[in-house]
Parts: structure tokens; C-alpha cells; sequence
């Protein structure tokens, strides 16, 4: 099977299943999302206790890359130490927009990686690092972020 049929079926599998989709109750963190150009707009919330997620969740509407990026995003921090959880965010954020090569050296994406071919579809690769920027401003107590204006992906790329 080829990378993007793989990723093909990623997408609709956790469109059409989303993992950790709705609300933790009792979360210490939570953003909300927008995504103007594409729509998406969603809300992360989650529980840390003692520097650890130890629940996440997310909602909202939105187009399938981001629902299935939120998705296997939530499974992949949940359990984690902030700084770890920070540190996917970023180099998520660096393969969506090409600054990273899964194929050179270290990093921690795992299967995250099935994202890698967003970065040459520059109309989604919004689309898929929204609930990153959301995470992202959870851990800051952000209320709000956007993916336009300063949160860009391109604006300093």
C-alpha cells in the first residue's frame, strides 16, 4: 500500500471514528480553535495532574484532515508529560509544513507521519495542524487561537 492511499484511509477512519472526540469533565485546560479560510472551528479540553495529560478530548466542526489530525493528535498525547505533548506540537507543526524530513533524522511523530504529504497541499496543511495550535494554547491557557494573523504557519516560514 502505497503512502497516500494509507493516508487516505487514515483520514476517513478517524473522520468517520474519532478517538477521544467530546469534553473532559473537571479539565484544568482548554482552547478554542478557528480556522477562518477552511472553517474548521474546534475546542480541546483536557485534565493535567502533576505536569501529565492524564485526559483530552476535542469537538467541534470541522473538514476531515482536521478531525482525523485532532484525533490521532488526543492518542498520542494523552499520557504524556507537557514538554513531551510541547515538544510533538512543534516538530508536528515542522513536518506539516515541510521544515522537518520524517525521513532524516530523529524524531517522536510515530504514526503522525501519515501527515507528512499535507505539506505539499498548501490549502490543508491549516486544516491539519489547527488542533496542534489549539493543544498548543490549551498549555498556555489561551482561550482562543487562530490559524491566521500572527498563528500563521507561513508567516514565518
Amino acid at each position: 500500500m502505497d503512502s497516500t492511499q494509507l493516508y487516505q484511509e487514515i483520514i476517513l477512519d478517524h473522520n468517520k471514528k474519532p478517538r477521544n472526540w467530546g469534553k473532559v469533565e473537571g479539565c484544568t485546560h482548554k482552547s478554542e480553535g478557528l480556522n477562518p479560510l477552511c472553517g474548521d472551528h474546534i475546542w480541546v479540553t483536557l485534565k493535567v495532574v502533576d505536569d501529565a495529560i492524564e485526559n483530552v478530548a476535542f469537538e467541534g466542526k470541522s473538514c476531515a484532515i482536521c478531525k482525523a489530525s485532532a484525533s490521532m493528535m488526543t492518542t498520542a498525547v494523552k499520557g504524556k508529560k507537557l514538554a513531551e505533548a510541547d515538544a510533538l506540537v512543534q516538530e508536528f507543526r515542522e513536518m506539516a509544513t515541510g521544515k522537518l524530513d520524517v525521513g532524516q533524522g530523529t524524531h517522536h511523530l510515530g504514526r503522525l507521519t501519515v501527515f507528512a504529504g499535507v505539506k505539499d497541499l498548501p490549502a490543508r496543511v491549516k486544516c491539519a495542524i489547527l488542533p496542534w495550535h489549539t493543544l498548543h494554547a490549551a498549555f498556555a491557557q489561551e482561550a482562543t487561537i487562530s490559524t491566521e494573523g500572527a498563528n500563521d504557519p507561513f508567516a514565518n516560514a
